[in-house]
């Protein structure tokens, strides 16, 4: 069996309750000897310990031993890869003993080098920034969520046990779900549904009038969005004291951050009720994620359908870890959500020579793709384009870009990667601001990390290198 270390996690929780190694050996049973051992991590926890902690502190065991390691040192080689730390990189042995030893430590290192990142993804906009009387290493409240989600590894079981109670036991077919979850908003809450012109929400797609006891839908949103839209609402107001915790938990102060994330997760919610976690994971192996056929399968849209296989990360029973990126026609990031060691731009676009960008050329088709990242970790990548509710005549091709990315070793388990044995890797980066690779010819930007100065005697691929 694998041991299980909690060394961290007792000694703050040992300090948290104020009490020596004495006391907490003795209300626990044990040595203060042992009790040391735990904390240094030079003992694995027994069963019966696990158990005696949850009898006398009320700690659940699966809280205080959960394993956070795999995201860590995941985190820390990838950011061991900067070129900063060329003339010296620890090995992995290094890593896993300043993780066991040093975990605090750890935790502001990676602190500092993801600040550092944020810094360098800025310079460009340093003077806007300024005169706008911003605050140059603050994260936008989308960063501090998807930060969040990425703690979580994108996975909530809170919300996953709350969806599957969401019908008390009945199954509904897709076809019956939008008159359902309509009886049932009317039923336990008092909501009446009412589909209005698009005239009458401008520019809105749903709105919750509570005075009124409402929700308002526009004419603009198609099926699958208008049942969405609707167990989200009901995520909003049932799932009120999970989401409290939840946010509780995210280490998130600021309003608009808080707000944010609240919504991110009435979606999460949402999602979990419409695709069910077993039954989903079970259709996506079966059909090795053709997300066409699952959106079809479950009644949702092929947006949905990805972002949810995200999520399933549930311990003994894990999908595909994937990463989901969506961009605009200008390559700006729009959302992002990631349950991989795939490091995803904060700010600024992603990278021109992931193919993502190349699917608005083929609009509604699968673009597939094999890359690598600076660090030689590679990536099979598939993007597709979706579309976006259109309210008025002068606003149409409302066209986004989404990709989906996992681990090259778990390439085979995607339907989209058949045929493509042999198929070019190509070299990407996070982004032209902070990525190493000098002799790109997809340059838009000379790399902050990249202080070599361009020698005027001669032209390279881009003006950036010589």
């Amino acid at each position: 069996m694998q041991k299980t270390f909690i060394g961290p996690h007792l000694r703050r929780l040992r300090l948290e309750r104020g009490e020596t190694q004495a006391q907490m050996g003795k209300a626990l049973g044990i040595s203060t000897s042992y009790v040391n051992l735990l904390e240094k991590n030079e003992r694995s926890v027994s069963a019966a310990v696990m158990l005696r902690l949850f009898e006398t502190y009320g700690v659940d065991w699966r809280e205080i031993a959960e394993d956070e390691d795999t995201t860590v040192l995941a985190d820390l080689r990838a950011s061991l890869q900067d070129p900063l730390f060329d003339a010296g990189r620890p090995d992995l042995t290094q890593l896993r003993a300043a993780q066991v030893h040093s975990p605090g430590l750890v935790a502001c290192f990676l602190h500092l080098h993801r600040t550092y990142l944020a810094t360098t993804d800025r310079l460009l906009s340093v003077t806007d920034t300024a005169a706008e009387g911003g605050t140059l290493l603050a994260s936008s409240p989308e960063a501090t969520v998807h930060d969040f989600f990425r703690r979580k590894r994108n996975h909530f079981a809170e919300l996953e046990t709350s969806a599957e109670a969401f019908w008390d036991g009945r199954r509904i077919a897709p076809d019956d779900i939008y008159p359902a979850l309509k009886d049932r908003l009317r039923d336990r809450l008092g909501l009446a549904v009412r589909v209005v012109p698009v005239a009458d929400l401008h520019l809105t797609l749903r709105e919750y009038d509570e005075t009124r006891h409402e929700v308002l839908l526009s004419e603009g949103l198609d099926h699958p969005n208008r049942v969405f839209q609707l167990v989200h609402v009901a995520g909003l107001i049932e799932q009120r004291a999970t989401l409290d915790a939840l946010l509780d938990q995210s280490g998130i102060t600021d309003a608009q951050g808080l707000s944010r994330c609240r919504v991110e997760l009435a979606n999460y919610f949402a999602a979990a009720v419409l695709m069910p976690y077993d039954r989903f994971l079970a259709e996506a192996r079966a059909c090795k994620y053709d997300f066409d056929h699952l959106a079809t399968r479950f009644g949702v849209s092929f947006e949905q359908a990805c972002h949810r296989a995200t999520t399933l990360q549930r311990s003994g029973a894990q999908g595909v870890p994937f990463f989901f990126l969506r961009i605009d026609k200008a390559g700006n990031v729009t959302k992002r959500f990631n349950a991989t060691d795939f490091h995803l731009a904060e700010h600024g676009g992603a990278c021109p020579r992931l193919d993502v960008h190349t699917s608005f050329r083929t609009p509604g088709r699968i673009v597939p793709q094999f890359v690598e990242m600076p660090d030689a970790s590679q990536f099979f990548v598939f993007s597709r384009t979706v579309d976006r509710p259109t309210f008025t005549r002068h606003a149409q091709d409302l066209r986004l870009a989404v990709a989906m990315g996992c681990a090259i070793e778990h390439a085979g388990e995607i339907g989209y990667s058949e045929g493509l044995t042999g198929a070019r890797v190509t070299p990407i980066g996070i982004n032209c601001r902070v990525c190493p690779r000098s002799n790109c010819d997809q340059r838009a930007h000379q790399a902050a990390i990249l202080a070599t100065p361009v020698d005027e005697r001669r032209r390279g691929a881009t003006r950036y290198e010589s």
